[in-house]
């Protein structure tokens, strides 16, 4: 029965309250294990594959912490989740560290370790049971499935919510033994919170206080009482889950391409999963495609049976071996948030969503082992050397899978390696060779991706962008084309082509494709920016103007806006439209931004200067301007700048002719 035991005794008999140093000995165990595997990543790379969401091409994030960054952090539903926190932790590593990798990845296995740590004080204190909770903080430190949690910087909110995850338990015990001070209750719904604002994730943990309440807390006098209590961490439960749902409306998709019946079927398909991973961590990959062919009934079928098997015993034996109930109940209810019956994104599982839930099964598992072996007379020194061999284990296949993320290449390459039809590797294999010239092997990729998934206007995107680069100017377009089919709003795609329908000189065409951009995104300056030239070239100076204008206000350090504005502002063959004083102005700044020895930069500096009547240095300006148009062999420069000198030296500005289309 459960009231016959204390949850304070260890029944192994081998703990004792006083044993600080061990403790602190082993805490020292379980962090040097930690940095053991993971250390690793501190010569590690960031990955191509959201670190440029969350971090290096993040513009609020990389100014590091500031009000503005802080404000947006709490009120921003960008990269579709609503988690403060972790976008401030974010930001203090930028702070910190700028943007060297080696600083974002130390602060995540800090907090890993500390979460660690955390996990094994929490857990002997719940149960007094040293060994074995120093065990279990120990698999769950170096299991190769935790790699992608902690080697993935972008996964900072995994490794930052299991801290106060776990905050927020020993913070709970500690209420339970004095269950009427609300000092002690507000500091768990305080951390709670903290926790909500950095992963969804937790919303399960009243769910998971009231399984400790019954074990190993054994507060099970009154159960009425006891889901009581639990209404205010269900509340902010509740609030978080409408926040999350309204953050990741966008990221669902439809349940057209998802139906409940293969979601349901995936679901039950991913808890074995994760059980085999656990026991058998081989083959582990950054992503899993979803079955979009759909999952057999020889595959739903025995996960259904597993599942509900080991949940029938787990109920059988609750009274005498209560760990099995909760710990197994503590797996199933905090996955449910991440199995995909309300889907986001195209994985059918990740490892990441393991961070948690599987705790409950390692303690499970660790204290029917010490049951059993206790019954066999199993010595300790035995006991002590299996434990010692599986961390070993664990830790050798964890060091080799963390490995894999040193680079975008072996990360995607290993992916390719360990699963099937996975177009999602395959595109940012093919985006990691493009950046790198490599544009025959990222052809091939995005072939391969885009014959797997011929829905995936991204892949049709940068299949396009490859194909441009090799010249294949009307193959790129029909990719353009199709991205635009699949995404009629993909203002990347409505930008590259118009820019190449402006360099067919069709800029009628691309006037439409970049109005067609501004109508989804009106703040993006480079559309506004295309807009400018094209309506330079159709002689439509005016709008030219106003579009050039725009631009400069969204991005008022971009020298080619500034010169481009600066020039149409001085040689505007309409009167009405010249301003020299502030095309000097921004003539000027446009030079010492590309610092000040580029000659198309000074060639229009030089018109600005003349238009503004300051002649003698609109000359010495195309004088300096000249030499380095030379030197650079741009001879068409070189004649504008010689012709334009001529009526400087007679106190003449230039003016651009009238243009026709």
């Amino acid at each position: 029965m459960i009231g016959q035991q204390s949850p304070l005794t260890d029944p192994v008999g081998t703990d004792r309250p006083d044993q600080r140093w061990q403790v602190a000995g082993l805490c020292l165990v379980l962090a040097a294990i930690t940095f053991g595997v993971f250390g690793q990543t501190l010569h590690h790379q960031f990955i191509d594959f959201d670190d440029e969401t969350y971090v290096y091409d993040n513009p609020m994030v990389v100014r590091g912490l500031t009000l503005k960054g802080t404000a947006w952090a709490f009120t921003s539903f960008y990269a579709n989740n609503w988690h403060p926190l972790t976008w401030l932790s974010h930001m203090l590593d930028c702070q910190l560290y700028g943007l060297n990798p080696a600083g974002h990845h130390l602060t995540n296995v800090l907090l890993h370790t500390a979460t660690v740590i955390a996990l094994f004080l929490v857990l002997r204190q719940m149960t007094g049971a040293l060994w074995r909770s120093a065990f279990v903080a120990a698999v769950f430190a170096i299991h190769p499935l935790r790699v992608e949690s902690v080697a993935w910087v972008a996964e900072r909110k995994d490794v930052l919510s299991g801290l106060f995850f776990m905050l927020s338990i020993g913070a709970y015990v500690r209420y339970a033994r004095r269950p009427s001070s609300w000092g002690r209750y507000g500091l768990v719904l305080l951390l709670f919170a903290l926790g909500l604002m950095c992963k969804p994730m937790l919303v399960t943990l009243p769910v998971v206080l009231l399984l400790l309440d019954y074990w190993p807390l054994q507060r099970v006098e009154s159960a009425g009482r006891l889901v009581l209590e639990k209404l205010p961490l269900l509340a902010l439960s509740i609030a978080l889950c409408i926040t999350t749902v309204l953050a990741q409306n966008e990221a669902m998709p439809s349940s057209q391409s998802y139906s409940l019946p293969l979601r349901l079927g995936n679901a039950l398909v991913a808890c074995t999963v994760y059980l085999g991973q656990m026991v058998w961590p081989a083959g582990l990959a950054v992503f899993y495609p979803y079955p979009h062919n759909g999952l057999s009934a020889w595959e739903v079928g025995p996960a259904g049976t597993l599942l509900a098997g080991l949940s029938a015993v787990a109920f059988g034996r609750r009274r005498t071996q209560p760990w099995l109930l909760s710990g197994w109940l503590w797996y199933l209810i905090m996955l449910l948030p991440v199995l995909g019956i309300i889907q986001v994104g195209d994985q059918s599982h990740a490892d990441r969503y393991t961070y948690l839930p599987q705790i409950g099964i390692y303690v499970a598992l660790t204290w029917l082992a010490a049951e059993r072996g206790a019954k066999l007379h199993v010595g300790r020194g035995a006991i002590g050397g299996l434990m010692t061999a599986v961390v070993v284990v664990l830790m050798a296949r964890a060091w080799i899978q963390t490995a894999y993320w040193k680079s975008g290449e072996t990360l995607w390459t290993h992916a390719l390696a360990c699963t099937t039809d996975n177009y999602i590797a395959h595109g940012n294999l093919a985006g990691i060779f493009l950046e790198k010239g490599r544009v025959d092997d990222a052809i091939t990729h995005y072939q391969e991706a885009l014959q797997i998934n011929p829905h995936d206007a991204e892949a049709h995107y940068n299949f396009g962008n490859a194909l441009r680069q090799k010249g294949r100017v009307d193959e790129a377009i029909t990719q353009y084309y199709d991205a635009l089919q699949l995404k009629p709003d993909y203002v990347s795609a409505l930008n590259n082509l118009g820019n190449i329908l402006l360099q067919m000189g069709k800029a009628d065409e691309a006037v439409k494709q970049f109005q067609r951009a501004l109508q989804i995104d009106p703040n993006h300056a480079g559309t506004d920016y295309n807009l400018g030239i094209c309506f330079y070239l159709l002689g439509r100076m005016d709008e030219a103007i106003s579009h050039y204008e725009k631009a400069l206000q969204l991005k008022p350090a971009d020298p080619g806006v500034l010169n481009n504005l600066a020039w149409l502002l001085a040689t505007c063959p309409k009167a009405s439209l010249r301003n020299g004083n502030k095309a000097v102005e921004l003539a000027r700044q446009a030079s010492e931004l590309t610092g000040g020895e580029n000659p198309v930069m000074l060639h229009t500096l030089a018109a600005a200067l003349a238009e503004a009547g300051r002649f003698p240095e609109a000359l010495e300006t195309a004088q300096r301007a000249l030499p380095l148009a030379e030197a650079q062999s741009n001879t068409r420069l070189a004649g504008q700048l010689q012709s334009e000198m001529n009526l400087y030296q007679s106190g003449a500005p230039f003016h651009s002719p009238e243009r026709t289309h």
